[in-house]
């Protein structure tokens, strides 16, 4: 019967060991077909709990990235028990030479598996000498890629959350932006930023498809939300672009620019997305730029250029209330 183990221990081990390159090396495969479900297993039952509660919310990204890699150590480590109880031999003791029960094989195995070398128990000679050495190369690759892999999620959370602060310190509206860009005569002063913005949306874009653990790191404060940021970043470029007579406008080709790389973004998140949004936001209204004096465009054709983005615009309603986010209200002086 000991067979049985040793294929099971086989089956396991491989089936862990895609799962981790799967998810670490991988860029434009997402997570494996363990961590995906598990990740979006334990978001949903967050979300549950929590009642949208931010600080509670905000626990789910490193829960999941610390129960992600607690499950690829538990599922290594269990593979090489299996594979080791194959043979009831494979495993002696050094003080009488004789085979070695489980607690002592669940020992054995754990201490190869974390590289802490070989201590009161040996493997026999041959190939079981050869699956210690594999075991300890496995554990070592492993705990690499995972200490890697940690850095890399949290580099990444700090620079979505540092370009989330950087579009809502200008205006945590899309009105509220175009307001804030104004510079008396035009919107040129803003070029520079969407250039920039453009750059770093298409980074955040590629850290969500090779990182997808990212997508679960809630930020209590919206301000450093990514998803409210790219909101009131593309409500912004949809009221320069269609809201604003073209003699006031940034540069066309870097609003389309900036506007691409948003919709890299949405793509990037839909295959995560909770659920697609039913209804369509409601469409900014003008008059909160027409009162500070900004040239605009009539609300006729504001709202029929408008009305041709609605799937567009439901993606982003869609990003943020799979985020726990109500979309970005207008923000008033003196509130």
């Amino acid at each position: 019967m000991e067979w049985i183990y040793l294929v099971a221990g086989i089956g396991l081990l491989l089936f862990v060991t895609i799962d981790v390159f799967w998810t670490t090396l991988w860029v434009d495969g997402g997570a494996g077909p363990i961590s995906s479900r598990l990740s979006r297993f334990l978001w949903k039952m967050t979300r549950g709990i929590s009642r949208g509660h931010p600080l509670l919310l905000s626990l789910a990204g490193p829960a999941v990235l610390a129960i992600t890699l607690l499950m690829w150590i538990g599922l290594l480590w269990l593979g090489w028990l299996l594979v080791f109880s194959g043979d009831i031999h494979s495993v002696v003791d050094t003080r009488d030479d004789k085979p070695i029960n489980w607690s002592e094989r669940v020992y054995f195995t754990g201490y190869v598996v974390f590289t802490l070398g070989v201590g009161d128990y040996v493997p026999r000679e041959g190939f079981w000498q050869v699956a210690t050495a594999a075991a300890s190369g496995n554990g070592f690759l492993f705990l690499t890629l995972g200490a890697t892999y940690t850095l890399s999620i949290l580099n990444s959370v700090i620079q979505q959350r540092s370009f989330a602060s950087s579009i809502t310190a200008i205006g945590k509206s899309g009105s509220e932006f175009v307001r804030n860009t104004w510079n008396g005569n035009d919107f040129s002063d803003i070029n520079l930023l969407l250039s920039s913005t453009s750059s770093r949306l298409s980074t955040l874009a590629a850290q969500h498809k090779a990182y997808p653990v990212l997508y679960y790191y809630h930020c209590p404060q919206d301000e450093q939300a990514a998803s409210v940021a790219v909101t009131v970043l593309d409500e912004a470029l949809t009221i320069l672009r269609f809201g604003v007579p073209e003699p006031y406008q940034p540069n066309r080709v870097l609003i389309q620019e900036a506007r691409s790389s948003i919709e890299g973004y949405l793509d990037a998140l839909s295959p995560r997305l909770i659920k697609t949004a039913g209804q369509v936001p409601a469409i900014a209204n003008l008059d909160d730029i027409r009162i500070f004096g900004l040239p605009t465009m009539t609300d006729k054709e504001f709202k029929a250029e408008v009305e041709q983005l609605q799937g567009r615009r439901r993606k982003l309603l869609s990003a943020l209330e799979s985020d726990a986010r109500q979309w970005p209200s207008v923000q008033t002086v003196g509130t």
